[in-house]
């Protein structure tokens, strides 16, 4: 039980003692003055009234404001949600948009590597074609002089 409440119901019990000792003086009639004429009663009891009538009063302030914090609460939670809602699409937005941004930056990152491949490829192809013809023209200068050397050798014969 918190400590306030614990406070309360202890006054209200030594309250409760206090009338219940005092009870024959509580009840005891005596004159009381009313501003526009006396009456007669008890003025425990008027007193003992006038308390309780306090009492209530503050109870039902109290019960009104625990009602209008309560409210409050509720709408602050309706609108706290409704704005983590909109924070919730904003950043979804925004994912698709990185999403769709980085999808359109591999699709041209991909594509500027099978461009490079396909360049790449045509280029060793045409210095492929280029070292066979040099290949080739070597060799037939290594045969054409070897053709020649042989005529030299054929030509000095054994004489």
């Amino acid at each position: 039980m918190p400590l306030r409440t614990l406070a309360i119901v202890v006054v209200a019990v030594l309250l409760a003692l206090f009338v219940a000792v005092n009870w024959a003086a509580f009840m005891t009639p005596t004159t009381l003055s009313m501003i526009f004429g006396t009456v007669q009663a008890p003025l425990g009891l008027v007193m003992l009234g006038i308390t309780g009538l306090v009492a209530g009063l503050f109870v039902a302030y109290a019960l009104w404001l625990q009602g209008s914090v309560l409210m409050e609460t509720r709408r602050m939670t309706r609108e706290l949600a409704s704005q983590r809602q909109l924070a919730d699409q904003a950043e979804e937005s925004r994912f698709t948009e990185l999403r769709t941004l980085i999808e359109e930056r591999l699709d041209a990152i991909s594509s500027s590597v099978v461009d490079d491949r396909a360049g790449r490829s045509a280029e060793i192809a045409r210095l492929g074609d280029e070292l066979r013809l040099a290949i080739d023209q070597a060799a037939n200068g290594h045969a054409a002089q070897l053709g020649e050397l042989q005529d030299r050798l054929t030509r000095s014969g054994p004489g």
